[in-house]
């Protein structure tokens, strides 16, 4: 869209097929429309997404369809890893989790302030005007905290907590005046205005299903947002069905002057140039993937590899850590609709002040929620209620539940990488991945205080029957995977310049999750979109100034 809107002619590659908005098969239907409860029969499971429907939300009736098959696009584990695609126009923007928040300096120093990995070669200060320049077109609903390792921004007016969670909030925030309860910030139009939310967009209107797609633009995707908008100027070329095996490299040049594609519809190959900049955006893996591909005489080892870089230090949050309890009270309330969203508690561990400092290092935040049970607590053996009972006692709500889980930071590693796999081919002919990523000695101590700190603040709530998860957690779950072509200081450590260009091939600009230093522990999207809006700025600078 930014690019667009610059006034440049930009082709748009996308590997899957074309998803206009509205297209969302399943939005509209309810439990009782779909096959077998929403569920998917055990040898489809088995014999399409066995790795996959390790999330087991993800593999559902109303929701399969957007997801790639784990039998046509394989990848190789040396240690597991929870990778989770979608091919199609809008790609993940159709059914991500719609968390957004900003890294601060805190994070951004981190890596400089612990010794580990390399610095950022940006600050909080380079990114704020471009966080609030996205903030604003893809309007997220808040509340403004004042807290320095959480940065606020222009919201829209906030997802009010039900009476059960502005209870947890008054009694949390009671009994540790450091901790904060705030609503989650989120990608969802509680105010809309046409002369800033621009494309096929409106309020969002409750319903709670957004990973089918919604069909009202409630919640900002590429499809309602940035592709209408970038269609509109008439400079937009979309292409479906076009996998980019590599990138083709000038040397003499020292550019990027197309890509090789293969149109997985008909099993062709062939080649788009530019004169101009290339985006290289397939999200962290695939465009690890694509660079490690794009080899030539002068980039044996793939385009940005010459110091072996390009698919080391994958990062991703680790979760899977929590606690859940009822509260007895508020039995004469229940809430109307169905809220997308819930509460956020940033983190409060190793704030760099002796009260907060804890045994390992960086921290987590936790994302949750409190609602009424409904009509699915008298699914089970033990209510043997019939006829007029039964009928009565699904006319009354349940009892009020409350839960979190918790979102570790993961530390950057070099030995957590992924490479090529030339032996085993995915449906389009294309190499595929390796994974060797695991978290680490870190994020294994800092899972005990994720699962302790849960529970305190339940029980500190008046909660009863307080209990904690523990699932043991692998890289790729929490669905942020990032890190594997980052931005540095030396092109010998790092991939990207602070402009997320490529080094040795300025024309080439990095802004997905590839790009990222540190995982911070706050969910990633708003910054990838951040650094993309401050990279076309840059990019149509040094294109006006004949530079590129």
């Amino acid at each position: 869209m930014e690019l667009c809107r610059a006034g440049l002619k930009t082709l748009v590659l996308e590997r899957g097929r074309h998803v206009a908005h509205g297209d969302y098969p399943t939005a509209t239907l309810d439990p009782w429309d779909l096959p077998l409860r929403d569920e998917l029969p055990a040898r489809e499971k088995e014999d399409h997404y066995p790795k996959l429907s390790r999330k087991d939300y993800i593999t559902k009736q109303s929701s399969k369809h957007w997801f790639v098959k784990d039998d046509e696009y394989p990848y190789t584990e040396k240690r597991r890893f929870d990778w989770i695609r979608g091919y199609h126009t809008g790609g993940r923007s159709l059914m991500w989790g719609r968390q957004c928040y900003r890294l601060s300096d805190l994070d951004f120093t981190a890596n400089a302030r612990d010794g580990i990995a390399i610095d950022w070669p940006i600050r909080y200060a380079d990114l704020e005007p471009w966080y609030d320049y996205v903030s604003r077109f893809v309007g997220i609903t808040g509340r403004a905290e004042n807290l320095p390792h959480l940065p606020d921004g222009p919201f829209l007016p906030e997802m009010p907590f039900n009476c059960a969670e502005t209870h947890f909030q008054d009694r949390v925030q009671s009994r540790f005046p450091h901790r904060r309860v705030t609503p989650g910030r989120a990608a969802h139009l509680t105010a809309y205005d046409p002369t800033v939310h621009l494309g096929t967009r409106g309020n969002c209107e409750y319903r709670n299903r957004c990973i089918r797609g919604c069909p009202y633009g409630g919640y900002f995707s590429s499809n309602s947002g940035t592709i209408p908008v970038a269609a509109g100027t008439g400079n937009m070329t979309l292409i479906n069905h076009a996998a980019v095996r590599e990138v083709i490299y000038d040397a003499e040049a020292g550019r990027a002057t197309g890509v090789r594609v293969r149109l997985s519809d008909t099993g062709e190959d062939t080649e788009f140039f530019s004169r101009g900049v290339i985006f290289l955006n397939a999200s962290t893996l695939n465009t690890a993937a694509i660079l490690l591909a794009s080899t030539s005489d002068a980039q044996p080892n793939g385009l940005g590899n010459n110091y072996d870089q390009v698919g080391r230090n994958i990062m991703d949050h680790h979760h899977r850590i929590g606690a859940s309890g009822n509260l007895a009270d508020f039995a004469d309330k229940t809430d109307k609709g169905r809220k997308p969203n819930g509460f956020y508690i940033p983190r409060f561990v190793n704030l760099g002040d002796r009260d907060t400092k804890r045994d390992y290092l960086r921290g987590f935040g936790y994302q949750g929620g409190a609602s009424r049970a409904g009509w699915w607590r008298l699914i089970r053996e033990t209510d043997l209620s019939l006829g007029r009972e039964l009928k009565e006692k699904l006319l009354e709500p349940g009892g009020w539940t409350i839960g979190m889980t918790a979102f570790g930071e993961c530390l950057s590693n070099p030995d957590n990488r992924v490479t090529l796999n030339h032996d085993l081919l995915d449906k389009d002919g294309l190499p595929t991945l390796t994974m060797d990523v695991a978290f680490g000695e870190n994020e294994a101590r800092m899972r005990d205080d994720m699962e302790t700190a849960a529970a305190e603040m339940l029980e500190a709530a008046g909660a009863t029957n307080v209990s904690t998860h523990r699932t043991e957690a692998h890289p790729g779950f929490s669905i942020h995977e990032m890190g594997s072509a980052r931005m540095g200081k030396d092109p010998r450590t790092s991939v990207l310049n602070r402009h997320n260009q490529i080094w040795d091939c300025p024309n080439v600009y990095v802004t997905d999750g590839s790009a990222m230093v540190s995982s911070a522990c706050v969910n990633p999207s708003l910054t990838y979109m951040a650094l993309t809006a401050r990279a076309v700025d840059h990019a149509v600078k040094e294109l006006n100034r004949h530079n590129l």
